[in-house]
């Protein structure tokens, strides 16, 4: 109960520190109008059925990951410059747990971005909304938000030890964009490309979406979310304690 109850005021809070940083809000709000707009003006063209809707999913997911990338990096950033980095550490609770609310509400403000697609594409394009599974669907949403929020809570532990880890953050968005498949096809990538998707959340994560919303077989890649995102939150949980440790001995954690 104390963990939960930690959860929810770690929720809470990142939710209300997001809404006041304009930076976040540009990322959330108006960029994945922006992916969305330049990915159905690329797919209009297509001749086969769905395609707007296969590209309106990959844009929305785009803006996902931006979210929970960028923000789950700048949470540890942000509380380094506010000073208040020093007492996390030092609280009672583990890092990892500390900060998995933060990630969570990271991943769960981006689950705007997905529908701000699928409205301004509906909207604007005339892109349908039938779904061929709902109830697939509504499960494979969650399920991969949150395990984007997990894969975020890993890359959060590097702003732990290395001060510009923001670099990384900015070196991944669009590979993971290319190798998750959320633009194009993985089939077009070389061979060797194949296992990098497979270790992805965001890889499996829209497949069970645009399996759930086009047709197809939506509980194996659903399946492949809840192992990715429990793997990645186990790693996180390693990673935060050898970094916190590596940060202690080094006297790393604050700016002064």
């Amino acid at each position: 109960m104390n963990a939960l109850r930690l959860i929810w005021a770690g929720f809470r809070m990142n939710l209300k520190m997001l809404g006041t940083s304009s930076f976040f809000m540009l990322t959330a709000v108006v960029q994945p109008v922006i992916f969305a707009t330049v990915a159905y003006y690329m797919f209009r063209s297509g001749g086969r059925a769905g395609t707007l809707l296969y590209a309106s999913l990959g844009a929305g997911m785009m803006g996902v990951w931006s979210t929970t990338l960028f923000a789950s990096g700048g949470m540890i950033q942000w509380q380094r410059w506010q000073g208040t980095l020093e007492l996390g550490v030092a609280s009672p609770p583990t890092m990892g747990l500390l900060y998995l609310p933060f990630s969570l509400a990271n991943a769960f403000t981006g689950m705007y971005a997905l529908a701000a697609t699928l409205v301004w594409g509906r909207l604007v394009f005339g892109v349908p909304l039938r779904l061929a599974h709902p109830f697939q669907f509504a499960l494979a949403l969650p399920a991969t938000v949150i395990a984007l929020g997990l894969m975020g809570l890993v890359l959060a532990s590097t702003f732990v030890l290395y001060r510009n880890a923001n670099a990384l953050a900015n070196l991944l968005e669009y590979p993971v964009w290319i190798a998750s498949g959320l633009v194009f096809s993985t089939s077009l990538l070389p061979a060797w490309t194949r296992p990098i998707s497979w270790i992805l959340p965001p890889y499996w994560g829209i497949l069970a979406l645009r399996r759930a919303a086009l047709g197809g077989d939506v509980w194996g890649p659903l399946t492949m979310v809840l192992v990715a995102g429990a793997a990645y939150g186990v790693v996180s949980f390693f990673t935060f304690r050898v970094f916190e440790h590596r940060a202690r001995a080094r006297a790393t954690l604050s700016l002064t």
